[in-house]
């Protein structure tokens, strides 16, 4: 089994910062690409921010310049720093994982794991 621990939201004014962190807890033979993805009431859930094993990164486009994702592959944890936070960013942030799994010697298997999601809420 493969669980995503989520931690860092909270209420902050608007033009505030928060840090969200993600660590994948299991028993993982490899973690591919890590993302944080957001949900505001009545929207659909879409892309924040992902980046790959290699630290290639990638932003929507209404957070560059004010997102930043990281991760420690030792810890399995990625981050998302968010600066100049505005009323729109308003949402439940979730983490997603890419995670290869071997279930046996000779098997693999991908999964794409989700965590329980962390509300963020900014005031105007």
């Amino acid at each position: 089994q493969v669980q995503l621990v989520e931690s860092g939201g909270g209420l902050v004014q608007a033009g505030g910062s928060l840090r969200l962190s993600c660590a994948v807890f299991g028993t993982i033979f490899r973690i591919n690409a890590m993302g944080w993805y957001r949900q505001a009431p009545g929207k659909q859930r879409e892309l924040v921010a992902d980046i790959t094993s290699g630290g290639f990164t990638n932003y929507a486009d209404d957070v560059k310049g004010r997102f930043t994702i990281s991760r420690d592959n030792a810890k399995n944890t990625v981050y998302l720093q968010m600066n100049s936070l505005k009323p729109e960013d308003t949402a439940v942030y979730f983490c997603n994982a890419e995670v290869v799994i071997r279930p046996t010697y000779s098997t693999y298997s991908l999964l794409h794991s989700w965590g329980q999601g962390t509300q963020v809420t900014v005031s105007s």
